[in-house]
């Protein structure tokens, strides 16, 4: 028999989220969606505009190496949407003796991973979650010797969209307009972030951004907090706010340790409003795995009365 929404609400993250709740030293949770994570969205309203929802999501999704400068994940793709990750942050670069291809890059650092590998894990995921949508940003790095000028990233771009062995334009929703969640059910939505002329929903001009990452703790703590309010007495539903956790501060940057000092804060902030109607936009994370009672009120968020 399939889980009625009440049914999934009620349930608990489980000993995992237990666990990780005492090493942060955050409480038990009281509701989680954790065991209909990889279909949460199937209990929301079609009808939502996606604008007005919150979505969990992953800041340079595919760092899930590199050492403790570079990486930033722990879960690759398949493990972060099944665990209800709905915004990925996809960085690329030219792959080194290609033609055609690109890699995800942190930096000048190669995740051993190809675009179309990122494509196919979404690709395979919609097919067996048809109610869920993935929001992905596609970002030019332009870095090191495998940097792609901007003609030359849109033409490999498009590559990844119409080759015939690929053929990956249908997984997407291209419209410069953000959709409803009906519409956008089974497809990724293109957020573009590198120069081109199309007609997409494009990073600077169709979002509120929060990305301060270089800063000490408590100003980041302050920037997140700031851009939560702001999300919560805005109504419109023309730009997505994205408010990124995400912190390095230099001279030697370590995301790990960013998570490990941020997410507690930002578990602070959302457990005492859990029964607050609100919509936060989307939330990028580093190492969501270190905060999963976050997530899960991140996920709760969107079915609050």
């Amino acid at each position: 028999m399939s889980p009625t929404r009440r049914d999934v609400l009620k349930w608990g993250a489980g000993a995992g989220g237990l666990a990780a709740a005492a090493v942060l030293g955050m409480p038990g949770p009281a509701t989680a969606m954790a065991r209909a994570r990889h279909h949460w969205m199937g209990y929301v309203s079609s009808s939502r505009h996606l604008t007005a929802l919150t979505i969990p999501g992953t800041h340079n999704s595919g760092s899930t190496s590199g050492g403790f400068v570079a990486q930033c994940q722990d879960w690759d793709l398949p493990t972060q949407l099944n665990n209800g990750i709905r915004f990925l942050d996809i960085r690329l670069n030219g792959l080194a003796g290609t033609a055609n291809e690109m890699g995800v890059y942190h930096g000048v650092v190669y995740m051993s991973k190809r675009y179309q590998d990122v494509l196919r894990d979404c690709g395979n995921f919609l097919r067996s979650n048809p109610s869920e949508t993935i929001v992905m940003r596609i970002k030019n790095e332009y870095s090191g010797g495998n940097k792609l000028n901007a003609e030359e990233f849109k033409r490999r771009f498009n590559w990844h969209l119409d080759d015939p062995s690929m053929g990956f334009r249908s997984l997407f929703w291209t419209d410069p307009v953000w959709p409803t969640l009906g519409q956008a059910r089974g497809k990724v939505v293109l957020l573009t972030n590198f120069t081109h002329d199309w007609a997409t929903l494009k990073w600077d001009d169709n979002c509120d951004i929060q990305d301060q990452y270089d800063v000490a703790d408590e100003v980041k703590r302050k920037a997140i907090v700031a851009h939560f309010d702001k999300a919560y007495f805005d109504h419109g539903t023309e730009r997505m706010f994205i408010n990124f956790t995400s912190t390095a501060r230099g001279p030697i940057p370590n995301p790990s340790i960013g998570a490990q000092r941020i997410l507690p804060s930002v578990h602070a902030y959302l457990h005492p409003r859990r029964h607050q109607r609100a919509r936060f936009g989307i939330v990028p994370m580093d190492f969501p795995n270190y905060g999963p009672l976050v997530l899960d009120l991140l996920i709760d968020k969107n079915f609050v009365q």
